[in-house]
């Protein structure tokens, strides 16, 4: 079944979000005029909206990421589900038991949704192929492959500041080989129309078949950010390098480490973004990561609407199928 197949229902709504890769430029602008609609929530007395109320959603980290469980899990509340966290080092599957026993078992609980982040690429498409018709599945990140939720809070955060994506030039900067978040944003950036997508780094990290996503490759710090509108830092994948690709974070610094100096090619109004945790010192210096033109923290604060927003589609299209089951 291919992807998108996978991921749309009949009328095509947003059934699982598992990649960026095949869904068009409606549904991803859907996605970021919903989030607009939320980011008022966290303002109000009580900050909740009853989209999702009487729905469970669990949370499977098999890998983990205090800021991104944290975000889905607040996104959740927000939307008043149930949230569900398993505890993947103490759970069954660090005594033996399969992915499949684990999602048969959790479905028994009449969990609505699963949020799963794993170490192994495609571990979020092997839930949605075996989970029952009426779940739901976000992929939050499995392995080198995809992290679809972060390029999309990413994208929201540069609409907010940039508008349209037609005569942006976004630079994306570091360990392209690893990232599942720069595979992510490269086709958000594409599917929403961005003028030009650059990638830079070291030759090491960078894989050639990039250029056919859209991309073109620098080598070079400050010719890669010249007249860019936005520079999007990545984190150096130290946990998921092989082999010598680096002589040391201290030289990684020296050539790929955007200080203000290097900045200053960049347009004058560029946004420095980055997905975190920040490296200090080696993929940026605190002087920029702290700076006027840095919206990292932002990044944070925007995942939380962007999730509900998410969230909210694949569980309207739950209650559409219901409704057509009933019907029926």
């Amino acid at each position: 079944m291919r992807t998108d197949d996978l991921q749309r229902d009949a009328d095509g709504g947003l059934k699982h979000f598992l990649t960026i890769d095949g869904l068009d430029r409606a549904i991803l602008t859907e996605i970021l005029d919903r989030a607009e609609g939320f980011l008022g929530v966290s303002e109000q007395a009580v900050k909740k909206v009853p989209l999702c109320r009487g729905k469970i959603i669990a949370n499977l980290f098999f890998e983990n990421s205090t800021r991104t469980r944290t975000t889905f899990e607040l996104a959740a509340k927000r939307l008043s589900a149930d949230v569900l966290n398993l505890n993947i080092n103490t759970s069954s599957t660090a005594k033996g038991e399969t992915l499949l026993d684990t999602l048969r078992n959790l479905e028994a609980m009449h969990v609505d949704m699963f949020v799963v982040r794993h170490a192994e690429s495609g571990a979020a498409h092997f839930f949605a192929q075996h989970a029952a018709p009426h779940v739901s599945v976000i992929n939050a990140g499995d392995g080198r492959h995809s992290h679809p939720t972060q390029a999309m809070l990413d994208m929201f955060t540069i609409r907010r500041h940039k508008g349209d994506f037609a005569p942006l030039t976004v630079a994306i900067v570091g360990d392209i080989l690893h990232s599942r978040v720069a595979r992510s944003q490269i086709h958000a950036l594409r599917g929403l129309g961005a003028g030009e997508i650059r990638v830079i780094g070291p030759r090491t990290l960078i894989p050639p078949e990039v250029a056919d996503l859209g991309a073109h490759i620098f080598h070079d710090l400050r010719e890669g950010v010249r007249e860019a509108d936005v520079v999007i830092m990545l984190r150096l994948q130290r946990e998921r390098m092989t082999g010598a690709l680096l002589p040391s974070e201290r030289e990684y610094f020296h050539l790929f480490g955007l200080t203000e100096a290097r900045l200053e090619t960049a347009k004058p109004d560029a946004i420095v973004m980055h997905p975190g945790p920040i490296n200090r010192g080696v993929e940026m210096d605190s002087q920029v990561a702290d700076g006027p033109r840095s919206v990292i923290l932002e990044q944070v604060s925007n995942g939380i609407a962007v999730r509900m927003a998410i969230m909210s589609m694949c569980i309207g299209t739950q209650n559409r199928r219901g409704q057509g089951d009933g019907d029926g």
